[in-house]
C-alpha cells in the first residue's frame, strides 16, 4: 500500500508543478490546466497520505475476491488519469477538435522541457515524433524558437520536409530514404 500512495502522491507533486507551468501557456500555444483524476487522487486532496493508505488497503481487501474473478485491480493509483483542460476554450481538452488537442499537447510538452531543463540545469532531449504536422505556420515557428530557444537537442520527424525549412540555418536536417541518411 505504501508504495501505491506514495507513487500517487509523488505523480500529484509533478503534475502540480506541470500544471504550473502549462497553465502559463507558450507564445501561441494555449494555456492548459492539468490534474490527476481518480479515486485515490480524491483522497489525497482530502485526507493525510497515510489515512489514504489506510483507506486503499481497506478497499483492496474488500475488493479482493470480486478482483480475482476479475483479473484486475479495481482501485489504486493505475486507474488514474491526467485530467485535462485547455483553458483558453474553457472546455476539457479531449472535447477540442484534432488541432486544438495537438495544441494543447505541445504547450504541455514544451512546459514539461522547460521544467526539466529548470531542475535538471541542462535542457532535457526532445523526441518529437510528426510534430510539425497539422500546427499553422505561426504555431511551427513558435515552436521552433521554443526549441532553439531551449537549447535541447531535439529530433522531429515527419513525412513533409518543407515544413521543416524554417529551421534551416538553426538545426540539421536530413532526410532519411531507401536506407540511406543525407542533409538536405
Amino acid at each position: 500500500m505504501r508504495s501505491a500512495s506514495e507513487r500517487a502522491c509523488c505523480r500529484a507533486d509533478t503534475v502540480h508543478r506541470l500544471d504550473a507551468a502549462a497553465r502559463l501557456g507558450i507564445g501561441p500555444f494555449p494555456r492548459a490546466a492539468l490534474a490527476m483524476a481518480g479515486e485515490i487522487d480524491g483522497w489525497l486532496d482530502t485526507m493525510a497520505a497515510l489515512d489514504a493508505e489506510d483507506r486503499l488497503r481497506a478497499e483492496l481487501a474488500t475488493n479482493r475476491l470480486r478482483d480475482a474473478e476479475a483479473g484486475t485491480t479495481s482501485i489504486g493509483p493505475h486507474r488514474s488519469d491526467l485530467a485535462v483542460r485547455h483553458l483558453d476554450l474553457d472546455l476539457p481538452a479531449a472535447e477540442g477538435s484534432t488541432g486544438q488537442q495537438k495544441a494543447v499537447l505541445v504547450s504541455i510538452a514544451l512546459a514539461h522541457a522547460r521544467l526539466v531543463a529548470m531542475s535538471r540545469g541542462r535542457p532535457p532531449l526532445l523526441l518529437l515524433d510528426e510534430i510539425a504536422a497539422h500546427l499553422d505556420a505561426e504555431r511551427r515557428m513558435a515552436l521552433f524558437d521554443e526549441v532553439v530557444a531551449l537549447g535541447a537537442q531535439s529530433w522531429m520527424t515527419g513525412t513533409d520536409a518543407e515544413l521543416f525549412m524554417p529551421l534551416r540555418g538553426r538545426a540539421q536536417i536530413l532526410r532519411v530514404a531507401d536506407g540511406s541518411i543525407a542533409a538536405i
